[in-house]
């Protein structure tokens, strides 16, 4: 093995570094920066990631003290490196901040480990960084069209509604969606309106439940001055600010019978009166409803008018809830936890299936918000970069019940519908399956031999199925 002896930039000999070729592509091709001290605390190792991340090149910073490179927040008191090499106990995943070239605040993750030589003595201290920056840029984006923005699901019936948006889209026609809270109706109303050709106008939310009558109606409408006391100026309501794109009234049943009116009028004729104001102004919008409450039991009791109930439900669309949906948990937790590392200056990017297990036996009243708040807490419970079951909230825990190795879960078998149904609808290709489930056709093969799913005597390899042939 060769070796290389590096020199610091005071001219000073540093400790002999047992390297090769192979050695120094293997470290440089890790995407995580990562650097090596010395006892004295002067950098021996300093990879192609390292650099980029501290603008300054590896000639510049070997020889150095880490503390002159990096400038971090911790390095006064709190160096993470320093505690390791005291103790030998290594840190993971601890949030810092450290200071480029530039002089700007580089947000990083930092995991440590001592360096020892064949005798077992401590001779330096290794350092592993990810730079945040880059997974934040991530997570802003993912706010318009990530995890924020889309719809994340293998549900046959979810899937059946996203493929009806592109027409409904194409179409200026009133919507109405119905689920339970937490469902994404408020999601899915984004969806319609961001693909539809008013997508590049506004699109104004309003919670029906949220004010009361008096000030419900304003805020619709807006007001002139004088209106009433304190109406001091004119003042627009979400119907004028959503004009040439999409109003989203959010619980419409919680509108009162006396507004269902004003809105009746909007849907029909296109016009509305803000308050004060005797004329009519037109209205170029599109309307999209939700209700988090079965409009039909409501005209039954007399609280939701008939004629609005089918003014709005022109393109009906039902959010079935989480419990129904339960193949989707690992899906949605995966890309929580992706969201969460990259704004919160922690990585976690795993759960069990422990803790998986037990997320798929519980109701959800709160369906996938829920879920979300769930996940949220044990990611900041998390000493690690993966989540078992007792980082998941004690009152979740409490009402879910523990799996038992070999026990029959809810999980296994929404896996096995999922990927039976997926087979079925691509041919029993399996290729074609693995690629729709975002998965590798091997991984496939595992499921489908540990879950014990039967397949029919058919050629998968084609793209429409075939009854094998003896040959």
């Amino acid at each position: 093995m060769a070796k290389t002896r590096m020199t610091a930039r005071t001219g000073s000999t540093m400790p002999a570094l047992h390297t090769n070729d192979d050695f120094e592509s293997l470290v440089n091709s890790i995407s995580d920066g990562i650097f090596a001290v010395d006892s004295e605390w002067r950098l021996v190792c300093f990879n192609s990631a390292a650099e980029r991340t501290t603008g300054m090149s590896r000639e510049q910073a070997i020889g150095r003290r880490c503390s002159e490179v990096f400038q971090a927040d911790s390095c006064e008191g709190a160096c993470a490196l320093k505690r390791t090499m005291e103790t030998g106990q290594p840190v993971v995943n601890l949030a810092a901040q450290i200071r480029n070239a530039q002089g700007k605040r580089v947000p990083v993750t930092i995991s440590t480990a001592v360096l020892k030589d064949s005798e077992g003595r401590v001779i330096g201290g290794v350092e592993t960084f990810r730079d945040l920056r880059f997974a934040k840029e991530l997570a802003q984006e993912s706010n318009v069209t990530g995890t924020r923005g889309r719809i994340i699901t293998q549900d046959l019936r979810m899937l059946q509604i996203l493929g009806t948006i592109p027409s409904i889209a194409a179409s200026d026609s009133t919507v109405l969606i119905g689920g339970e809270s937490g469902t994404g109706k408020g999601l899915l109303a984004q969806t319609i309106h961001r693909k539809s050709l008013r997508g590049e106008g506004p699109l104004v939310t309003l919670n029906c439940g949220a004010l009361p009558e008096p000030l419900l109606e304003s805020e619709l409408f807006g007001y002139k001055r004088g209106a009433f006391t304190g109406a001091i100026r004119d003042r627009l309501g979400r119907v004028a600010a959503a004009q040439g794109g999409t109003l989203f009234l959010d619980e419409i049943c919680d509108l009162p019978l006396s507004l269902q009116v004003k809105i009746l009028r909007l849907l029909q004729e296109r016009t509305y009166e803000p308050l004060g104001d005797n004329r009519s102004v037109e209205a170029d919008i599109r309307i999209v409803a939700a209700s988090n409450r079965d409009l039909g039991k409501l005209l039954e009791k007399q609280l939701f008018r008939e004629d609005l109930y089918y003014r709005i439900n022109v393109i009906g669309l039902n959010m079935p809830p989480l419990r129904e949906r339960i193949a989707d948990i690992p899906l949605l937790a995966e890309a929580f936890l992706r969201r969460l590392s990259a704004t919160r200056g922690k990585v976690v990017n795993g759960i069990t299936q422990e803790a998986l297990e037990r997320l798929a036996s519980y109701g959800f009243p709160g369906n996938v918000r829920e879920l979300e708040n769930i996940l949220e807490h044990a990611f900041v419970l998390c000493p690690d970069r993966r989540i078992g079951a007792n980082e998941l909230p004690e009152w979740f825990l409490a009402k879910v019940p523990e799996v038992r190795p070999g026990q029959s879960t809810k999980l296994g078998h929404a896996e096995v519908k999922l990927i039976r149904e997926v087979l079925a609808r691509n041919g029993w290709n399996r290729l074609a399956t693995a690629r729709e489930l975002g998965i590798h056709k091997t991984t496939l093969h595992r499921k489908i031999r540990r879950l014990g799913i039967e397949l029919p005597p058919l050629d998968g390899r084609s793209s429409k199925a075939r009854l094998k042939t003896p040959r």
